[in-house]
């Protein structure tokens, strides 16, 4: 959280320093686990080892919160007999967690009178990520830590806005407003709005879309995305990308995905426009332009307008985002209490149903909108990859607080340079040792899908046997060795674990 997400890691600070207690599970002893009271270093994938050990442990304390499960959950009988078999021990045969941690985590979370869960990127970027997320909603069931002030499970998103946009139905399965498409009454509904007929069932994902270039799919339109370096696999992107006949990309610089374009569009910044943000909390937030953008640079929803005229797209005749962002007000209930005159001072937060209603800060507090919390029956299952002897390294990749991203905007800010002037691979003083690296020199990594060239780093925060880099530099281009699978659910790839060699150079 302190370098992917740091203004939400300064608020976890403070509450550190007024008396909260921390447990931190992560790979890498990261920044957070110096300031936790307990810090489980689990093994690269085995999340939903470590949980279901302390699901284990709060069964057998008799720990769950019986009128929270009795009165809105529904399925807790064949979950408890589930969890019985996978002791800590268990778990501590997996995870590489000592049983004794586990357990200690399970009994401070479980016996807390508030107790919430904060997830990055490192949960949901598996091919068990709905695995991994629906393992954190087990444990909340279980402990009644959901619908109350301190509590819930918080999923910092991966980049800003991301709840916005799907706020806005830019996800394959919904409509805006989280509407399904398969159902025939919002189809309906849409097409109403829209003017034309729209497809039954739901649309494909960014990982189907990239399979299908040059087969099926001959044109793309990539907004705001350095797709190239920030995917998976690089080469098999790559050799997508090549096969379409026609690419556009908007953006805001000539990224490497823009320098392959037929055509680029140059979009404004977020100082260059207006608009909505809407955050992790659900806040929906007024953007100001505060400057006038440079050249032919557009606001994309601008863009957009435009491209559907010139192909006479009807419903697509916008002035202002002011009517895009009431248009979405009438069509979706979350938003149905609000409009774009109300949002100046970001005091609401999504489901607003009617005028009038005041914001809900905390969701789930009367009851679940789904009726009762489910829990699911979840099992363990290894990466796609596992080590062995000709790749016996566990990679794992993520980001740093000084490179945002794909270095679109930070590459080209004065003085970062300073602060993080490459990529590096952080290996563990006595891996350095042992397979005949030198802090500082030059290592080739190998993957089952490429291979590249990395300065080596010494630093006891990546474990013995498992190393990390982010993907953020393009001349190092880490994503080159990822890309071993995808949650067959969601098409999120495996970026977070894959196995490499790693060899001086």
């Amino acid at each position: 959280m302190t370098e992917a997400h740091p203004v939400a890691a300064t608020r976890m600070k403070k509450a550190l320093a007024r008396g909260s207690k921390l447990i931190v599970a992560d790979p890498r002893y990261i920044k957070l686990a110096e300031l936790a009271d307990l810090y489980l270093p689990l093994r690269v994938g085995t999340d939903v080892a470590l949980l279901l050990g302390m699901a284990h442990v709060i069964v057998r304390e008799n720990l769950i919160d019986h009128k929270f499960v009795a009165e809105r959950t529904t399925g807790i009988e064949e979950y408890i007999e589930h969890v019985k078999q996978f002791t800590p021990e268990w778990a501590s045969s997996i995870t590489g967690v000592p049983a004794k941690d586990i357990e200690s985590a399970a009994i401070m979370y479980g016996s807390a009178d508030k107790a919430s869960i904060y997830y990055t990127l490192g949960i949901t970027e598996h091919i068990c990520g709905v695995d991994n997320v629906q393992s954190l909603s087990n444990l909340a069931l279980m402990t009644g830590h959901l619908g109350r002030e301190g509590c819930g499970i918080n999923p910092l998103r991966g980049q800003n806005n991301i709840q916005g946009a799907g706020d806005a139905g830019a996800a394959p399965s919904d409509y805006p407003g989280y509407q399904n498409v398969g159902k025939p009454e919002n189809k309906e509904k849409f097409e109403k709005l829209y003017g034309r007929k729209l497809d039954a069932e739901r649309g494909i994902t960014k990982v189907t879309a990239l399979d299908r270039c040059g087969d099926g799919i001959h044109a793309m339109l990539i907004d705001g995305e350095n797709t190239l370096v920030s995917d998976p696999d690089r080469e098999h992107t790559e050799h997508a990308l090549k096969q379409l006949d026609h690419l556009v990309v908007i953006d805001i610089f000539l990224t490497e995905t823009a320098e392959m374009a037929d055509v680029v569009l140059p979009a404004t910044a977020w100082g260059e426009t207006d608009g909505t943000l809407v955050n992790t909390e659900r806040r929906v937030q007024r953007v100001r332009a505060a400057v006038t953008p440079v050249g032919e640079a557009k606001p994309d929803w601008e863009i957009l307008s435009m491209l559907a005229n010139a192909m006479s797209i009807p419903g697509f005749e916008y002035d202002s985002p002011k009517e895009i962002f009431n248009e979405l007000c009438s069509v979706t209930t979350i938003y149905a209490g609000i409009d774009w005159d109300m949002i100046d001072d970001g005091q609401y937060q999504w489901p607003v149903p009617y005028k009038g209603h005041p914001g809900t800060p905390r969701l789930h507090e009367d009851g679940f909108i789904s009726g009762k919390g489910i829990f699911k029956v979840i099992g363990y299952r290894d990466p796609a990859e596992v080590v062995d002897d000709e790749y016996p390294v566990w990679l794992t990749t993520g980001r740093r607080l000084q490179t945002y991203h794909t270095r679109t905007q930070t590459g080209r800010s004065a003085g970062i340079e300073y602060l993080a002037p490459e990529e590096y691979l952080e290996v563990h003083p006595e891996n350095v040792q042992k397979w005949g690296l030198t802090d500082g020199g030059w290592a080739k990594v190998t993957s089952r899908r490429g291979e590249v060239k990395i300065k080596v780093k010494a630093t006891p925060r990546s474990p013995k046997g498992t190393v990390f880099a982010s993907f953020s530099f393009a001349e190092t281009p880490v994503n080159m060795l990822t890309g071993s699978g995808y949650d067959p659910n969601t098409h999120t790839a495996e970026l977070k674990v894959c196995t490499v060699r790693v060899e001086p150079m």
